[in-house]
């Protein structure tokens, strides 16, 4: 049992490393929406099918609360501060143009 807990707690640890963590990617100023998307969110973003990119909560679902979280993070996504100005304009609406909200 006490070998269990220890694997365990390794694999949970790991996860964790890139929580609260930054992002150094920084889109080319002429990159779509989309293609900052395929680049800094797939990772760990998969999209769930051909038109929809994410499933979005209410909460998120709006320009500016988009922006906050791609470029602040939150517990369990690293924030990327380098995605700026026009980028980060042309990411969330890409991301308010291809996802549910529920």
């Amino acid at each position: 049992m006490k070998k269990t807990t220890v694997v365990l707690t390794f694999f949970a640890a790991a996860a964790l490393i890139g929580c609260g963590s930054t992002s150094d990617y920084t889109p080319p100023a002429d990159a779509s929406g989309e293609q900052i998307f395929s680049t800094a969110c797939t990772e760990c973003h998969k999209p769930l099918k051909g038109d929809v990119a994410m499933i979005l909560s209410e909460k998120v679902a709006s320009k500016d609360a988009l922006k906050n979280k791609f470029q602040n993070g939150s517990m369990r996504m690293p924030a990327f501060k380098n995605i700026q100005g026009d980028a980060a304009d042309r990411l969330a609406d890409y991301l308010l143009a291809n996802s549910e909200v529920k």
